[in-house]
């Protein structure tokens, strides 16, 4: 059974995110999108810094998304467990049939 391991980069849930201003650069949010659903989640108002540190890649995108998006990415955690359990459980059969 230690053979089991779970990548869980094989079966990730597609995350997006963007962050953007109003013309006159005065407002910030930042818009994410999970699973490739096309309307994405509503936007959330950020700081010009906060803004130019996504810019920069000083945040990590995860990161960033637990903290604007936590109930989001409280569902993603949720749904990549249950994932992995499925295909644990799935593996651990396919390894007593073996067996048999």
């Amino acid at each position: 059974m230690a053979d089991l391991e779970i990548d869980v980069q094989s079966f990730d849930i597609p995350r997006e995110v963007s962050v953007y201003a109003d013309q006159g650069g005065i407002n910030w949010w930042t818009k994410a999108w999970f699973n490739n659903r096309a309307d994405g989640e509503a936007a959330v108002a950020i700081s010009q810094r906060q803004a130019l540190a996504f810019w920069r890649d000083e945040v990590e995108k995860d990161e960033w998304l637990e903290e604007h998006f936590p109930k989001q990415m409280e569902a993603y955690h949720h749904a990549i467990e249950q994932t992995k359990e499925q295909l644990t459980q799935q593996m651990r059969e396919q390894q007593l049939q073996l067996n048999l």
